[in-house]
Order: C-alpha cells, then sequence, then structure tokens
C-alpha cells in the first residue's frame, strides 16, 4: 500500500496565507451567508452594532473645513444585515435568500461630513456685484457635498462607482431645521475589490485631505 502523502505545515500554513479568500471579504454570498446576515439583523441589539462598527471608522475634527467624521465600507455581507434590520413583518430569511439570488453585490462607501466654524451653514459673500460692496451671508447649498472630492483606490488604481449620490442632514426644532453637513453616498460592483484593502481619499474645498485605509481582511 502506498503511503499518504502529508502536506509539511510550513507549505500548508504558505498556502493558506496566500489563499484569495483570506484577502477580501466574502462575495458572492452563499445562502448560508444569507440567513447569518438576516438574523444578526433582526436582533437589532448590540451585538449587532458592535458588529457594524467594524466597517466604520471615526475621524478628528480639523482645524479648518468640514469635519469628515466618519468613513464607512459596507460589504456585501454588512448591506444584507442592514437589510433585514430596516424589514420586521413579514420578512424571512427564506424570503432574504430568495430576494439575493440572481442579485449583482455591491459595496457602499458612506462619508459623513459635518460643518464647522471655518466650513458653515452660513457663506460671507458681497451683497451685491460693485466693488468694495459691503459683504453678508447667504445659506450654503444643501447639495454643498457636489464641492468635495471623494476617490476610493484599490491597488494604486481610482475605481469608479456606479452610483454617486449625497443627501443633507438636518437638525431641528420647533424654531425651524438648520443644515449641519451631509452624507455622500458611493456604490461599487463588489467585484471591484479584488485585493485585501481599500483607501478612500477625500479632498474638501477647504482644509486638509482625509486618508482613510480599510483592511478587508478584517471585514466579512
Amino acid at each position: 500500500m502506498p503511503k499518504s502523502r502529508r502536506i509539511p505545515p510550513a507549505l500548508l500554513f504558505f498556502t493558506l496565507l496566500t489563499s484569495p479568500a483570506l484577502f477580501a471579504f466574502n462575495s458572492p454570498l452563499s445562502d448560508e451567508a444569507i440567513r447569518e446576515a438576516y438574523f444578526l439583523g433582526q436582533r437589532r441589539d448590540e451585538k449587532m452594532t458592535a458588529f457594524l462598527e467594524k466597517y466604520k471608522q471615526h475621524l478628528r475634527e480639523p482645524d479648518r473645513g468640514p469635519f469628515v467624521s466618519s468613513v464607512e465600507f459596507l460589504t456585501p455581507f454588512a448591506l444584507a444585515v442592514l437589510q433585514s434590520k430596516d424589514r420586521s413583518i413579514g420578512y424571512s430569511a427564506q424570503q432574504a435568500a430568495e430576494e439575493h439570488r440572481g442579485v449583482d453585490e455591491s459595496v457602499v462607501v458612506n462619508i459623513e461630513v459635518l460643518f464647522t466654524e471655518s466650513y458653515g451653514a452660513l457663506i460671507q459673500q458681497p451683497i451685491s456685484d460693485r466693488s468694495g460692496a459691503p459683504t453678508g451671508f447667504a445659506f450654503r447649498s444643501s447639495d454643498f457635498w457636489r464641492d468635495i472630492d471623494v476617490q476610493v483606490i484599490v491597488k494604486d488604481k481610482v475605481i469608479k462607482p456606479a452610483r454617486f449620490t449625497g443627501e443633507p442632514q438636518y437638525l431641528c426644532s420647533e424654531g425651524g431645521c438648520q443644515l449641519t453637513g451631509g452624507t455622500i453616498r458611493m456604490e461599487f460592483p463588489a467585484e471591484a475589490f479584488d485585493s485585501d484593502s481599500a483607501t478612500v481619499h477625500v479632498v474638501p474645498p477647504m482644509g486638509p485631505e482625509v486618508w482613510v485605509d480599510f483592511d478587508l481582511t478584517g471585514l466579512r
């Protein structure tokens, strides 16, 4: 009888280390993964919140310019958790799996931008076109986020989003609502992230640039 050939431990470790599956999040998602995401989203508790926090990085406020307060990198699994969280009555694990079949999986990058004293809701500007005219104030446009340049980089190459949108944020009280910032949302095909890391580069109209690195090996 021939002896079975055993793989040396060092070679086995090297094989596992270089396996592509270890260098990125899960995609495409299996029915089992969708089921896991469904039940995690249905919990709506601290465990779910702690899990989703792994996908978001919080930043420090700069000395000047708008405040890029957080950058979020949502994988297909994280998006499935959020979808389950937002649906309850009449939504089952079987339905979640059925709806996911045949769907092109996506990655979503969210960038939250808040106003600061140096970059606020009011803009100082001349009250007329005449030279030397006194200055007044005008409200900043709710689509101010269009003035912010955002790039997502994989393997030293900028990848283009399939969708690029944004929405304003308001703080409302009895006296009305005040614009406080906004959220930029970029959607990409999941297959574009064929690496173990990704970088989000944010360039505001004033203030420092922001670089945020994501280790995709730690995300599902």
